[in-house]
Order: C-alpha cells, then structure tokens, then sequence
C-alpha cells in the first residue's frame, strides 16, 4: 500500500520496473534523473535492487568522473536501500524491516523535491511491490522480442494474437488497484520498447501488433526508448548519459553520429513520459546554462527574466 497515503505528496515519484532482467531499466533510470536534472528539477532517485545495485554505481560512477574531469554533471540526491540482514527471521519481520527502512527514505525526499526516481530489482519482492503501488509513473522498459514481451502476456505463435495476461502484468494490475484504494490515485504505465532495430522486420512488426493490443487490455500507453546502441554500454563507466555535454573533454574521444542518434532517442523518449515538469525551474535551468556558456551577465538578472 501506499506509504502515508493521507500526508501531502509534493514528490511525482516514477518507477522504473519490470519483472525481468536486462531490459535497461538502470540506463531508462539514470536518462530520465539526468534530464529532470537538466530541466532544474529537485531530484531523488532511490536504489531497492539491493543485490544489483546499478543504478547506485552509475551514480558513483558519475561523481567520480566529475571529480577526475572537473565537468559539472549534475547529480541527484541518492538513497541505497540496503539487503534486510536478518536471514533467519521470519518472512513478516523481513518485509516489516524493509517497509521501515523504505519509508524512512521516502520521508526524507517526498517533500523536498520535485521527482523521485525508483529503480527496482528484476524479480518479484516485496521492495518491488511496494514500489510498483507508488507510483505516479510506472516505466516498464522491454526489448524488442518475445522473450521479454512474455512478461506482459502470451501471443498464439501462429497468429500472434494475445492469448493470457502474464504474471508481470497482473502484478501491475493488483499494485494499481491498491493504489487507487490507499489514496484514489491513478499510475500512468508506460511500456517503453528498447533495443529496437532500425530496420522493420517481421519481429518488430508482431511485437507491435501484439503490445498494441495488451495496451488497449491492460491501459498502459507505449513509447520508444533506446536502441541497440553501443554507446549506452560505453556511458556507464564514466556516469555520463546521451544529455550530457559530449565531446572529447567529457568523453574522452571525439563524439560521433550515434552521439546525436542517442540524444535524439533520449528527448523522444521524455517527451513520451509526460511527466509534469515545472516549466518555471525549465527556463530557469536554461537561463544558467546560457549564461554559463555564453554571457558574462549577471545569473540573478537571467533567473529573473527567466520567470
């Protein structure tokens, strides 16, 4: 359920999640904290893939290669939550210890930022429960090919028609449902497809047709995310994301086309979320970046003509 359903919310809180690894949630994650970010929102992003724990190393990652580079990447506030110790205590304490320690960090960044960013594991926890029934946005990044659209649902394999909802699915669906109970509030789920091939395929094709169709079933909407792109992998490393300044300072090598294709893919993408960006702190956040690229003016003359 949600966590204080009846305290005020000032925190639009969005999920990454998907009930399977590989699917590139972490890299959705650090892309979408990085543009809020740039956007000048307030920004937490909380870690619950206690194992995993990629989204925290890219983060470190990031911090790191600004102090080596002297680069100013923007950072969000970041919370960790860490692996219940308690091995031989029942399945009730461990989920009570869990709910604690979640709320507590929850509390700290609600109302005192505009975003919260959540990247939850690739299995079924009660971590990843409770972060499925808070969401405002719920991204569910998936590649492009049966394998992972099977997490939605099942299609009949000659006529690629929907034939069962999939466990993953009906996770999501009892999650809204106890959202709507705690609070009456409503999950936007968008199902973004990642790894898409630049060329139409017969694949593409049916995996369309059939996301097309759980999309009118189960009420989530579809967006493209990332390509099968080599320099996603080679952003981790350094922290950096496709929105950062690129060229040979930040990346160390001359930045190339495919720089450009995962920019582009990157804004589409976030353009696709909707979320509720102040456009107030937007201006004003490009009113920095003017100035500090461009113009000798004064920054509290350009945060006022910003407003």
């Amino acid at each position: 359920m949600r966590i204080d359903a009846g305290a005020p919310h000032s925190a639009h809180v969005i999920v990454l999640g998907n009930e399977k690894g590989g699917s590139g949630k972490s890299t959705t994650a650090m892309h979408i904290i990085v543009a809020l970010l740039k956007a000048g929102q307030r920004v937490a992003s909380i870690d619950t893939d206690s194992r995993q724990r990629s989204l925290t190393r890219y983060i470190e990652n990031r911090r790191r290669w600004a102090r080596r580079t002297g680069l100013a990447l923007e950072l969000p506030n970041h919370f960790a939550v860490p692996p219940s110790d308690g091995s031989t205590d029942s399945v009730s304490e461990i989920e009570g210890r869990e709910f604690t320690t979640f709320a507590e960090t929850i509390a700290k960044v609600e109302h005192g930022h505009d975003f919260v960013v959540v990247d939850t594991p690739g299995a079924n926890s009660y971590l990843m429960r409770l972060s499925h029934s808070m969401a405002d946005t719920l991204v569910t990044p998936i590649n492009d090919s049966f394998i992972d659209f099977d997490v939605l649902g099942r299609v009949d394999a000659e006529t690629f028609e929907v034939t069962e909802v999939s466990h993953y699915a009906q996770l999501v669906q009892e999650t809204r449902r106890q959202r709507r109970l705690a609070d009456n509030g409503t999950t936007d789920w968008v199902v973004v497809r990642n790894r898409l091939s630049i060329l139409d395929s017969r694949n593409k094709r049916n995996v369309s047709r059939g996301l097309n169709e759980l999309a009118l079933k189960l009420g989530f909407r579809l967006a493209e995310g990332i390509s099968e792109r080599v320099i996603f992998r080679e952003f981790f490393p350094m922290g950096l994301s496709a929105l950062d300044t690129l060229d040979e300072k930040t990346l160390g090598s001359e930045p190339t086309l495919s720089h450009v294709s995962a920019r582009r893919e990157i804004r589409e993408l976030l353009a696709g979320l909707r979320l509720p960006i102040d456009e107030r702190c937007k201006r004003r956040a490009q009113a920095r970046r003017i100035w500090q690229e461009n113009s000798q003016r004064p920054l509290e003359a350009l945060d006022i003509l910003a407003e």
